[in-house]
Protein backbone atom coordinates (compact mmCIF):
# COMPACT_ATOMS: atom_id res chain seq x y z
CA UNK A 1 0.00 0.00 0.00
CA UNK A 2 2.77 2.40 0.98
CA UNK A 3 4.60 1.52 -2.25
CA UNK A 4 1.59 2.37 -4.39
CA UNK A 5 1.17 5.73 -2.71
CA UNK A 6 4.83 6.56 -3.28
CA UNK A 7 4.47 5.54 -6.95
CA UNK A 8 1.41 7.77 -7.37
CA UNK A 9 3.31 10.76 -5.86
CA UNK A 10 6.07 10.28 -8.46
CA UNK A 11 3.52 10.27 -11.27
CA UNK A 12 1.80 13.47 -9.98
CA UNK A 13 5.17 15.21 -9.55
CA UNK A 14 6.18 14.30 -13.10
CA UNK A 15 2.87 15.57 -14.49
CA UNK A 16 3.26 18.90 -12.64
CA UNK A 17 6.79 19.35 -13.98
CA UNK A 18 5.62 18.58 -17.51
CA UNK A 19 2.81 21.13 -17.26
CA UNK A 20 5.24 23.79 -16.01
CA UNK A 21 7.66 23.15 -18.88
CA UNK A 22 4.89 23.38 -21.46
CA UNK A 23 3.64 26.63 -19.91
CA UNK A 24 7.09 28.27 -19.93
CA UNK A 25 7.78 27.18 -23.51
CA UNK A 26 4.47 28.44 -24.88
CA UNK A 27 4.54 31.82 -23.06
CA UNK A 28 8.10 32.84 -24.06
CA UNK A 29 8.36 35.56 -26.82
CA UNK A 30 12.04 34.96 -27.46
CA UNK A 31 12.69 32.44 -30.23
CA UNK A 32 15.07 29.63 -29.56
CA UNK A 33 18.48 30.15 -31.10
CA UNK A 34 19.68 27.48 -33.49
CA UNK A 35 23.44 27.31 -33.55
CA UNK A 36 25.07 25.53 -36.49
CA UNK A 37 26.76 22.33 -35.56
CA UNK A 38 28.61 21.94 -38.85
CA UNK A 39 29.82 24.00 -41.86
CA UNK A 40 26.83 24.89 -44.14
CA UNK A 41 26.67 23.75 -47.72
CA UNK A 42 27.74 26.22 -50.47
CA UNK A 43 24.23 26.45 -51.96
CA UNK A 44 22.83 27.27 -48.52
CA UNK A 45 25.26 30.22 -48.23
CA UNK A 46 24.28 31.58 -51.66
CA UNK A 47 20.61 31.28 -50.86
CA UNK A 48 21.03 33.24 -47.64
CA UNK A 49 22.95 36.15 -49.21
CA UNK A 50 21.04 39.37 -50.10
CA UNK A 51 20.45 40.27 -53.77
CA UNK A 52 22.88 42.48 -55.70
CA UNK A 53 20.46 45.40 -55.43
CA UNK A 54 20.17 44.88 -51.69
CA UNK A 55 23.95 44.74 -51.36
CA UNK A 56 24.26 48.04 -53.27
CA UNK A 57 21.75 49.60 -50.93
CA UNK A 58 23.83 48.51 -47.95
CA UNK A 59 27.01 50.08 -49.31
CA UNK A 60 28.00 53.48 -47.89
CA UNK A 61 26.92 56.46 -50.01
CA UNK A 62 29.47 58.03 -52.36
CA UNK A 63 31.40 60.62 -50.37
CA UNK A 64 30.77 64.29 -51.23
CA UNK A 65 33.01 65.88 -53.83
CA UNK A 66 34.44 68.48 -51.44
CA UNK A 67 37.09 68.26 -50.09
CA UNK A 68 38.13 64.91 -51.52
CA UNK A 69 41.17 64.84 -53.80
CA UNK A 70 40.55 65.21 -57.52
CA UNK A 71 41.19 61.55 -58.22
CA UNK A 72 38.15 60.52 -56.17
CA UNK A 73 35.60 62.69 -57.97
CA UNK A 74 32.64 60.83 -59.41
CA UNK A 75 32.77 60.12 -63.14
CA UNK A 76 30.44 61.85 -65.54
CA UNK A 77 27.00 60.29 -65.50
CA UNK A 78 25.24 62.06 -68.37
CA UNK A 79 25.20 60.09 -71.59
CA UNK A 80 26.30 61.34 -74.99
CA UNK A 81 29.38 62.91 -76.54
CA UNK A 82 30.96 65.99 -75.03
CA UNK A 83 31.47 69.21 -76.94
CA UNK A 84 34.90 70.81 -77.35
CA UNK A 85 34.11 73.26 -74.57
CA UNK A 86 35.36 74.74 -71.32
CA UNK A 87 34.38 77.04 -68.51
CA UNK A 88 36.53 80.16 -68.35
CA UNK A 89 37.11 82.44 -65.37
CA UNK A 90 39.11 85.61 -65.00
CA UNK A 91 40.08 85.81 -61.34
CA UNK A 92 42.71 87.01 -58.88
CA UNK A 93 44.19 84.98 -56.05
CA UNK A 94 42.20 87.00 -53.54
CA UNK A 95 38.98 85.95 -55.33
CA UNK A 96 39.54 82.32 -54.33
CA UNK A 97 36.71 81.83 -51.85
CA UNK A 98 34.21 83.73 -53.96
CA UNK A 99 35.04 81.74 -57.09
CA UNK A 100 34.84 78.54 -55.04
CA UNK A 101 31.19 79.37 -54.33
CA UNK A 102 30.57 79.90 -58.04
CA UNK A 103 32.28 76.64 -59.01
CA UNK A 104 30.38 74.69 -56.39
CA UNK A 105 27.12 76.09 -57.77
CA UNK A 106 28.04 75.16 -61.36
CA UNK A 107 29.22 71.69 -60.38
CA UNK A 108 26.17 70.89 -58.28
CA UNK A 109 23.66 72.15 -60.82
CA UNK A 110 25.35 70.89 -63.99
CA UNK A 111 28.99 69.95 -64.40
CA UNK A 112 29.17 67.05 -61.93
CA UNK A 113 27.28 65.12 -64.63
CA UNK A 114 29.41 66.31 -67.56
CA UNK A 115 32.94 66.98 -66.24
CA UNK A 116 33.83 69.84 -68.59
CA UNK A 117 37.24 71.50 -68.18
CA UNK A 118 37.86 74.83 -66.49
CA UNK A 119 40.36 77.49 -67.58
CA UNK A 120 41.44 80.12 -65.06
CA UNK A 121 43.16 83.31 -66.22
CA UNK A 122 44.98 85.92 -64.13
CA UNK A 123 47.30 88.87 -64.75
CA UNK A 124 49.44 87.48 -61.89
CA UNK A 125 50.65 83.92 -61.27
CA UNK A 126 48.07 81.81 -59.48
CA UNK A 127 49.02 80.72 -55.98
CA UNK A 128 49.42 77.07 -55.06
CA UNK A 129 46.45 77.43 -52.71
CA UNK A 130 44.26 78.71 -55.54
CA UNK A 131 45.27 75.82 -57.78
CA UNK A 132 44.84 73.15 -55.08
CA UNK A 133 41.47 74.37 -53.92
CA UNK A 134 39.89 74.89 -57.33
CA UNK A 135 41.26 71.63 -58.72
CA UNK A 136 39.74 69.75 -55.78
CA UNK A 137 36.17 70.69 -56.68
CA UNK A 138 36.20 70.92 -60.48
CA UNK A 139 35.11 67.59 -61.96
CA UNK A 140 36.92 68.18 -65.24
CA UNK A 141 40.53 69.19 -65.87
CA UNK A 142 41.75 72.55 -64.59
CA UNK A 143 44.17 74.82 -66.44
CA UNK A 144 45.83 77.99 -65.16
CA UNK A 145 47.02 80.73 -67.47
CA UNK A 146 49.00 83.95 -67.07
CA UNK A 147 47.70 86.87 -69.12
CA UNK A 148 50.41 88.39 -71.36
CA UNK A 149 51.45 91.85 -70.16
CA UNK A 150 50.63 93.43 -73.52
CA UNK A 151 47.01 92.34 -73.05
CA UNK A 152 46.75 93.85 -69.56
CA UNK A 153 48.42 97.26 -69.86
CA UNK A 154 47.99 100.63 -71.53
CA UNK A 155 48.59 100.49 -75.30
CA UNK A 156 51.35 102.84 -76.41
CA UNK A 157 48.83 105.01 -78.31
CA UNK A 158 46.94 105.99 -75.12
CA UNK A 159 47.56 109.47 -73.71
CA UNK A 160 48.20 108.74 -70.03
CA UNK A 161 47.44 112.29 -68.87
CA UNK A 162 44.13 112.35 -70.67
CA UNK A 163 43.20 108.92 -69.28
CA UNK A 164 44.10 109.97 -65.74
CA UNK A 165 42.00 113.13 -66.05
CA UNK A 166 38.99 111.07 -67.15
CA UNK A 167 39.36 108.74 -64.18
CA UNK A 168 39.44 111.70 -61.80
CA UNK A 169 36.35 113.23 -63.38
CA UNK A 170 34.46 109.95 -63.15
CA UNK A 171 35.47 109.55 -59.53
CA UNK A 172 34.05 112.98 -58.72
CA UNK A 173 30.88 112.06 -60.60
CA UNK A 174 30.66 108.85 -58.51
CA UNK A 175 30.48 106.62 -61.58
CA UNK A 176 30.95 102.98 -60.58
CA UNK A 177 34.52 101.83 -61.30
CA UNK A 178 35.03 105.24 -62.85
CA UNK A 179 38.48 105.71 -61.35
CA UNK A 180 39.61 102.08 -61.63
CA UNK A 181 42.54 101.21 -63.88
CA UNK A 182 42.26 97.44 -63.33
CA UNK A 183 38.56 97.46 -64.25
CA UNK A 184 39.40 99.10 -67.55
CA UNK A 185 42.10 96.50 -68.26
CA UNK A 186 39.55 93.78 -67.47
CA UNK A 187 36.93 95.22 -69.83
CA UNK A 188 39.46 95.57 -72.63
CA UNK A 189 40.80 92.06 -72.04
CA UNK A 190 37.35 90.45 -72.02
CA UNK A 191 36.42 92.42 -75.14
CA UNK A 192 39.37 91.52 -77.28
CA UNK A 193 41.87 89.07 -75.85
CA UNK A 194 40.62 86.28 -73.56
CA UNK A 195 39.60 84.09 -76.50
CA UNK A 196 43.11 84.40 -77.94
CA UNK A 197 44.86 83.01 -74.85
CA UNK A 198 46.86 79.90 -75.72
CA UNK A 199 44.91 77.77 -73.23
CA UNK A 200 41.64 78.57 -75.02
CA UNK A 201 42.89 77.95 -78.53
CA UNK A 202 42.14 74.24 -78.13
CA UNK A 203 38.42 74.89 -77.51
CA UNK A 204 35.46 75.88 -79.65
CA UNK A 205 32.91 76.77 -76.95
CA UNK A 206 33.15 78.68 -73.67
CA UNK A 207 30.96 79.36 -70.66
CA UNK A 208 32.02 82.40 -68.67
CA UNK A 209 31.75 82.16 -64.88
CA UNK A 210 32.73 84.92 -62.45
CA UNK A 211 33.31 85.00 -58.69
CA UNK A 212 30.25 85.42 -56.46
CA UNK A 213 27.61 84.10 -58.86
CA UNK A 214 24.92 81.49 -58.24
CA UNK A 215 22.94 79.04 -60.35
CA UNK A 216 19.54 78.29 -58.85
CA UNK A 217 18.01 75.43 -60.87
CA UNK A 218 19.16 72.01 -62.04
CA UNK A 219 20.39 72.03 -65.64
CA UNK A 220 19.36 68.66 -66.99
CA UNK A 221 20.88 68.92 -70.49
CA UNK A 222 24.11 70.13 -72.09
CA UNK A 223 23.88 73.84 -73.07
CA UNK A 224 27.05 73.51 -75.17
CA UNK A 225 25.45 70.76 -77.26
CA UNK A 226 22.22 72.72 -77.46
CA UNK A 227 24.13 75.71 -78.88
CA UNK A 228 25.85 73.55 -81.47
CA UNK A 229 22.75 71.56 -82.46
CA UNK A 230 20.60 74.67 -82.80
CA UNK A 231 23.35 76.62 -84.61
CA UNK A 232 23.52 79.29 -81.92
CA UNK A 233 26.60 81.49 -81.48
CA UNK A 234 25.98 83.69 -78.44
CA UNK A 235 23.67 83.43 -75.43
CA UNK A 236 22.64 85.27 -72.26
CA UNK A 237 20.38 85.13 -69.22
CA UNK A 238 20.19 88.78 -68.09
CA UNK A 239 19.97 91.95 -70.15
CA UNK A 240 19.77 95.59 -69.08
CA UNK A 241 20.62 99.18 -69.97
CA UNK A 242 24.22 100.35 -69.75
CA UNK A 243 25.20 103.37 -67.65
CA UNK A 244 25.28 106.00 -70.40
CA UNK A 245 27.98 108.12 -68.76
CA UNK A 246 30.48 105.29 -69.31
CA UNK A 247 30.01 105.08 -73.10
CA UNK A 248 29.26 108.57 -74.51
CA UNK A 249 31.07 108.00 -77.83
CA UNK A 250 30.77 104.24 -78.19
CA UNK A 251 27.85 104.31 -80.64
CA UNK A 252 29.42 106.95 -82.91
CA UNK A 253 32.53 104.76 -83.06
CA UNK A 254 30.35 101.74 -83.95
CA UNK A 255 28.61 103.68 -86.71
CA UNK A 256 31.95 104.76 -88.18
CA UNK A 257 33.01 101.11 -88.26
CA UNK A 258 29.84 99.78 -89.90
CA UNK A 259 29.97 102.59 -92.46
CA UNK A 260 33.42 101.45 -93.60
CA UNK A 261 32.65 97.71 -93.17
CA UNK A 262 29.02 97.28 -94.26
CA UNK A 263 29.75 93.71 -95.37
CA UNK A 264 30.03 92.62 -91.72
CA UNK A 265 26.47 93.63 -90.83
CA UNK A 266 24.05 90.72 -91.06
CA UNK A 267 20.90 91.23 -93.13
CA UNK A 268 18.74 89.56 -90.48
CA UNK A 269 20.35 91.36 -87.54
CA UNK A 270 19.01 92.52 -84.17
CA UNK A 271 19.48 96.25 -84.68
CA UNK A 272 15.95 96.82 -83.39
CA UNK A 273 17.01 95.47 -79.99
CA UNK A 274 19.88 97.95 -79.51
CA UNK A 275 18.37 100.98 -81.24
CA UNK A 276 14.89 102.49 -81.13
CA UNK A 277 15.43 104.66 -84.22
CA UNK A 278 16.89 102.29 -86.79
CA UNK A 279 20.49 102.80 -85.74
CA UNK A 280 20.60 106.57 -85.32
CA UNK A 281 21.20 106.24 -81.57
CA UNK A 282 22.00 103.45 -79.12
CA UNK A 283 19.34 102.65 -76.51
CA UNK A 284 22.05 101.17 -74.21
CA UNK A 285 20.56 97.66 -74.13
CA UNK A 286 23.17 94.96 -73.66
CA UNK A 287 23.54 91.34 -72.59
CA UNK A 288 25.11 91.12 -69.15
CA UNK A 289 28.32 89.36 -70.09
CA UNK A 290 29.26 88.02 -66.65
CA UNK A 291 27.21 85.08 -67.89
CA UNK A 292 27.59 84.06 -71.50
CA UNK A 293 27.93 80.83 -73.41
CA UNK A 294 29.36 81.36 -76.84
CA UNK A 295 31.41 80.22 -79.79
CA UNK A 296 35.10 81.09 -79.57
CA UNK A 297 35.57 80.82 -83.32
CA UNK A 298 33.16 83.71 -83.82
CA UNK A 299 35.16 85.91 -81.46
CA UNK A 300 38.31 84.91 -83.32
CA UNK A 301 36.72 85.72 -86.70
CA UNK A 302 37.87 88.64 -88.86
CA UNK A 303 34.66 90.68 -88.47
CA UNK A 304 34.86 90.60 -84.69
CA UNK A 305 38.62 91.17 -84.53
CA UNK A 306 38.38 94.11 -86.93
CA UNK A 307 35.55 95.51 -84.82
CA UNK A 308 37.52 95.24 -81.61
CA UNK A 309 40.61 96.77 -83.21
CA UNK A 310 38.59 99.81 -84.30
CA UNK A 311 37.18 100.26 -80.81
CA UNK A 312 40.58 99.79 -79.21
CA UNK A 313 42.22 102.38 -81.44
CA UNK A 314 39.48 104.85 -80.55
CA UNK A 315 40.68 104.65 -76.93
CA UNK A 316 37.27 104.42 -75.31
CA UNK A 317 38.30 101.70 -72.88
CA UNK A 318 40.57 104.28 -71.19
CA UNK A 319 39.25 107.72 -72.22
CA UNK A 320 35.78 106.64 -71.15
CA UNK A 321 34.90 103.35 -69.45
CA UNK A 322 33.62 101.07 -72.15
CA UNK A 323 32.54 97.69 -70.82
CA UNK A 324 32.91 94.33 -72.51
CA UNK A 325 29.16 93.75 -72.15
CA UNK A 326 28.03 96.45 -74.62
CA UNK A 327 30.96 95.56 -76.91
CA UNK A 328 29.95 91.88 -77.09
CA UNK A 329 26.27 92.78 -77.31
CA UNK A 330 26.57 95.29 -80.13
CA UNK A 331 28.76 92.90 -82.11
CA UNK A 332 26.28 90.05 -81.63
CA UNK A 333 23.29 92.22 -82.48
CA UNK A 334 24.85 93.55 -85.70
CA UNK A 335 27.06 90.76 -87.05
CA UNK A 336 24.97 87.71 -86.14
CA UNK A 337 21.56 86.70 -87.39
CA UNK A 338 18.69 86.92 -84.93
CA UNK A 339 18.38 83.18 -84.61
CA UNK A 340 22.07 82.83 -83.70
CA UNK A 341 21.45 84.52 -80.34
CA UNK A 342 19.76 82.54 -77.56
CA UNK A 343 18.10 83.49 -74.28
CA UNK A 344 18.64 80.71 -71.72
CA UNK A 345 15.38 81.20 -69.86
CA UNK A 346 15.85 77.88 -68.05
CA UNK A 347 19.28 78.73 -66.56
CA UNK A 348 18.52 80.55 -63.32
CA UNK A 349 21.36 82.87 -62.41
CA UNK A 350 22.38 85.63 -60.00
CA UNK A 351 25.14 88.16 -60.24
CA UNK A 352 24.50 90.78 -57.58
CA UNK A 353 22.32 92.78 -57.75
CA UNK A 354 20.32 91.07 -60.51
CA UNK A 355 18.70 87.63 -60.76
CA UNK A 356 17.17 85.72 -63.62
CA UNK A 357 14.62 83.29 -62.16
CA UNK A 358 12.54 81.38 -64.74
CA UNK A 359 8.93 82.50 -64.91
CA UNK A 360 6.53 79.68 -64.00
CA UNK A 361 6.12 77.84 -60.71
CA UNK A 362 5.95 74.36 -62.19
CA UNK A 363 9.31 74.77 -63.92
CA UNK A 364 10.89 75.94 -60.68
CA UNK A 365 9.47 72.95 -58.81
CA UNK A 366 10.53 70.43 -61.46
CA UNK A 367 14.11 71.77 -61.56
CA UNK A 368 14.54 72.19 -57.79
CA UNK A 369 15.05 75.93 -58.06
CA UNK A 370 16.06 78.03 -55.08
CA UNK A 371 15.12 81.45 -56.51
CA UNK A 372 11.88 83.33 -56.00
CA UNK A 373 9.70 84.73 -58.76
CA UNK A 374 9.68 88.19 -57.16
CA UNK A 375 13.47 88.31 -57.57
CA UNK A 376 13.25 87.84 -61.34
CA UNK A 377 14.71 90.87 -63.12
CA UNK A 378 13.43 89.97 -66.62
CA UNK A 379 10.28 92.08 -66.57
CA UNK A 380 11.48 95.04 -64.52
CA UNK A 381 11.71 98.46 -66.10
CA UNK A 382 15.52 98.56 -66.33
CA UNK A 383 15.69 95.17 -68.04
CA UNK A 384 15.93 94.80 -71.83
CA UNK A 385 14.60 91.23 -71.88
CA UNK A 386 11.01 92.27 -72.56
CA UNK A 387 12.21 94.21 -75.61
CA UNK A 388 14.22 91.14 -76.67
CA UNK A 389 11.01 89.07 -76.66
CA UNK A 390 9.33 91.74 -78.77
CA UNK A 391 12.12 92.02 -81.34
CA UNK A 392 12.51 88.25 -81.61
CA UNK A 393 8.73 87.82 -81.86
CA UNK A 394 8.75 85.39 -78.94
CA UNK A 395 5.72 84.54 -76.83
CA UNK A 396 6.18 85.75 -73.26
CA UNK A 397 5.86 83.07 -70.56
CA UNK A 398 2.59 82.63 -68.72
CA UNK A 399 2.50 84.74 -65.58
CA UNK A 400 5.14 87.28 -66.60
CA UNK A 401 2.72 90.17 -65.88
CA UNK A 402 2.82 89.38 -62.16
CA UNK A 403 6.60 89.91 -62.13
CA UNK A 404 6.54 93.36 -63.72
CA UNK A 405 7.09 96.54 -61.71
Amino acid sequence: MAGQQRYLRYIVFALVCLVLLLFISSSSSVPTAHWPTSKPKTEDVKASQPSAAAQDALKPATPPTTPNPHSSLSPATASGDRMNATFVTLARNEDLWEIIKSIRSVEDRFNRNYNYDWVFLNDKEFSDEFKRTTTAIVSGKTKYGLIPKEHWSFPDFIDQDRAAKVREEMKEAQIIYGDSISYRHMCRYESGFFFRHKLLLDYEWYWRVEPSVSFHCDISYDPFKFMADKKKTYSFTISLHEYEATIPTLWSTVKNFTKTHPQYVSEDNSMAWISDDNGETYNNCHFWSNFEIGNLNWLRSKPYLDFFEALDQAGGFFYERWGDAPVHSIAAALFLKKDQIHFFNDIAYTHVPFTHCPTGEQFRLDHKCTCQSEDNFDWKGYSCTDKYYEVMDMERPVGYEREQD
